[in-house]
């Protein structure tokens, strides 16, 4: 009797264990003929999602580059930013005017990684709006919220300026400074400092070296300019009639 339910359970066994492995060498076999059917068509575009979009609308709001103005390609300018002429936005930049309004002014500088935004409202009763006239330098890793900045100015790298503040024409905030919201820098002075604190006035000579150092950078942001193609797709039409023709150059 027990010999005859031991052999019932090993043959029960032996049946399972085949059709297991039959499973999974029908199972690969399936896997590996699927693999030789299903092959990608030879002309799927390969899209890449993770690109970067420079110019971003929001609703009505669309931002404008001045044509002769430089902006790096992974810059970032979202709603109303307005980059007039001769500016320069410099790589990494994000700019964003969802919420009021930012102005780059002429042969005016936003240099590598800063981050320029406007609130609804300034606590302060300020105008809220993000604004660098003409021929400012606004240096690398700077925070600026809701502030004017005049012409003629330098605000140095790693420098945070918020909601209401106001940087007066000729005037120098050394790099680190933090102008605290409401807080005017008046004319012809340097300040520095967290938060920011006046150092001394500026002499003649330094007032003028400031729009110099604007030019430098605008005369240097047309090497960079000149090394990216234009937004049109003409030059593709270009490529395509110099081939027609044989032309090599």
């Amino acid at each position: 009797m027990a010999t005859s339910i031991a052999a019932r359970f090993s043959r029960k066994a032996a049946a399972s264990a085949f059709s297991g492995c039959r499973y999974v060498t029908a199972s690969r076999s399936f896997s590996a003929e699927a693999a030789k059917t299903i092959s990608p068509s030879s002309d799927r575009v390969k899209w890449d999602y993770r690109g970067q979009r420079k110019i971003i609308p929001l609703g009505q709001w669309v931002p404008k580059v001045a044509v002769d103005a430089y902006v790096a390609p992974n810059v970032v300018l979202a709603g109303q930013v307005t980059v007039n002429d001769g500016a320069s936005v410099w790589n990494g930049c994000v700019l964003r005017g969802d919420l009021n309004k930012i102005t780059v002014g002429f042969c005016s500088n936003v240099q590598e990684r800063c981050v320029i935004h406007a609130a609804w409202s300034s606590p302060t009763g300020l105008p809220a709006e993000t604004s660098i006239e003409r021929f400012v330098t606004v240096g690398a890793y700077s925070l600026l919220r809701s502030c004017t900045i005049e012409p003629e100015c330098i605000i140095g790298q790693h420098s945070i300026l918020m909601e209401g503040s106001l940087v007066e024409t000729h005037s120098i905030l050394e790099a680190g400074s933090v102008v605290p919201p409401g807080r005017r820098i008046p004319t012809g002075e340097l300040w520095a400092g967290n938060p920011a604190r006046f150092v001394r006035a500026l002499t003649h000579e330094e007032t003028l070296e400031i729009p110099k150092v604007a030019v430098a950078i605008n005369d240097l942001s047309k090497e960079h300019f000149s090394e990216f193609l234009p937004y049109s797709t003409v030059y593709l039409e270009v490529e395509k009639l110099k081939k027609s023709l044989g032309i090599t150059i």
